[in-house]
């Protein structure tokens, strides 16, 4: 077996990496918001940390500020004395008044005073930047965690490929199925041949895309993915396998790129999975072994059998010849 560089690893990740942007590397700030959700859960809990973090201690800092020019910290035991903000004494003491007002917790101790007009600006600046970040980071987080790339997990591939005849014609053959019992709503499935190849003119197209025709023009293609399906690629004059051989399938280098897209029945959320399958993860001459079974009133489905292929007896010859 050949190992060499793939386009799309089997679990779906893309091996494509951008480099050298200069100066459009910008454009990720532009959109913050969604350069943000992109990034990996360990970046945004940190994010989620600082942001908070500092937001708080710059607020505690405002509030000290105001009680210290007002000379509130050396009069904070007066009774006869009305501060901006009562029983405030130190740094620690205002930063429990931010908390409780930014948690509305509700006061007790400390509270704030009608005779302080910077004391109340700064309480309604501490409200709307508060609700500001909360809008931002919780709504950051809500739409990391609803992403539907973990349903994708549960959609299954066949780890190879296979070459025989079905009803009189050569087709390339691969199976897909949905570990859940939640369907996925119209769910569409397409493929793309990955290989590079060289024009008349004389360009060379290292990772050129072909369409790989999986039922588009019957139907074929929309799926409803409730057991294991098979999917079909007749292998005719229009297909980019036409010139295609057994002996020939050892020497050629290509990539099929499998997609599958669907809306999540319970989220309402488009879902897309992928992998990809290798000439050397093709098999001629092989069929998949049957998974369903009829039981006492429902279909069951061996998923032991899901990858398994038996060799059929199939013409070693491609279509042209």
């Amino acid at each position: 077996r050949r190992e060499r560089q793939r386009f799309v690893d089997k679990n779906g990740r893309c091996n494509v990496q951008h480099g050298n942007l200069g100066g459009e590397s910008s454009r990720y700030l532009s959109d913050f918001f969604t350069t943000l959700v992109d990034l990996k859960w360990r970046w945004n809990l940190l994010i989620f940390l600082l942001t908070y973090t500092v937001a708080w201690l710059v607020m505690a800092s405002m509030w000290w500020g105001i009680a210290y020019l007002r000379g509130d910290l050396h009069r904070a035991h007066d009774d006869a004395y009305s501060p901006c903000v009562a029983n405030v004494y130190n740094f620690p003491s205002a930063f429990l008044f931010f908390i409780e007002t930014e948690a509305t917790i509700g006061y007790g101790h400390r509270y704030i005073t009608e005779r302080c007009p910077e004391g109340i600006v700064l309480f309604l600046f501490q409200s709307l930047l508060g609700s500001i970040v909360d809008a931002f980071l919780i709504g950051c987080m809500f739409i990391k965690m609803s992403q539907p790339k973990k349903r994708a997990e549960t959609l299954m591939f066949s780890r190879t490929a296979v070459v025989s005849q079905r009803d009189g014609k050569l087709c390339l053959m691969f199976r897909v199925g949905n570990l859940r019992n939640s369907h996925m709503v119209s769910a569409q499935i397409r493929c793309k041949l990955i290989k590079s190849r060289q024009t008349p003119e004389g360009e060379f197209l290292p990772l050129d895309q072909c369409e790989l025709d999986v039922g588009f023009g019957t139907g074929a293609d929309q799926l409803f993915l409730v057991s294991p399906l098979t999917i079909c690629h007749e292998i005719n004059s229009k297909s980019p396998f036409f010139c295609l051989s057994q002996r020939s399938l050892r020497s050629e280098q290509f990539e099929i790129v499998v997609i599958l897209e669907g809306i999540v029945e319970t989220t309402g959320m488009t879902c897309q999975a992928r992998t990809s399958y290798t000439e050397d993860e093709v098999l001629w001459g092989h069929r998949f072994l049957p998974v369903m079974s009829l039981e006492d009133g429902f279909f069951r489905v061996d998923y032991s059998q899901f990858h398994a292929t038996f060799e059929v007896p199939t013409p070693p010859h491609s279509v042209k010849e």
